[in-house]
């Protein structure tokens, strides 16, 4: 599958990007958060769960490596899993719960290689000269419901 790739030109597009990508979000639905540190995947997250829940504050779990947000299409999951020290623990911080109940988003999903399901949305940053640039996989149940939001 090739990837639908766009420029970000500053915060402001990557959270632009999350917003658009909320209300496409179902139970069950699985989104990947790539790139180095720096990259604008918290904040690409942050315009997603603001738009999600209308979250006034949207604190990086960083540290807590999980926060949950209600909204009209159940529970978000937040993860960071940079700092996870074992794969198997992310089994501790609900991962189960949030991919039969809810949708997970999840940054840094190479720390748990192995364990996420087949038809992850995958969202790749890259730092570029005068922004970032966004890559994003998508699955063929996904190509729609892009489309349908204005990404493509």
């Amino acid at each position: 599958m090739m990837p639908i790739r766009l420029f970000l030109p500053d915060e402001t597009a990557a959270a632009a990007v999350g917003s658009k990508l909320a209300p496409l979000l179902e139970t069950g639905d699985v989104v990947l958060l790539e790139g180095p540190l720096g990259a604008g995947k918290t904040t690409l997250a942050r315009g997603l769960i603001i738009a999600f829940c209308g979250a006034l504050e949207v604190p990086s779990p960083t540290f807590t490596l999980v926060e949950t947000y209600e909204g009209a299409a159940g529970t978000l999951w937040h993860f960071d899993l940079y700092r996870l020290e074992k794969r198997e623990d992310v089994w501790e911080l609900g991962l189960e719960e949030a991919l039969d109940n809810g949708v997970a988003l999840i940054e840094w999903p190479d720390r748990i290689d192995g364990l996420i399901p087949t038809g992850a949305l995958r969202l790749k940053l890259f730092i570029q000269e005068g922004g970032r640039r966004l890559e994003i996989e998508a699955p063929p149940r996904w190509l729609h419901r892009l489309s349908e939001a204005g990404i493509s």
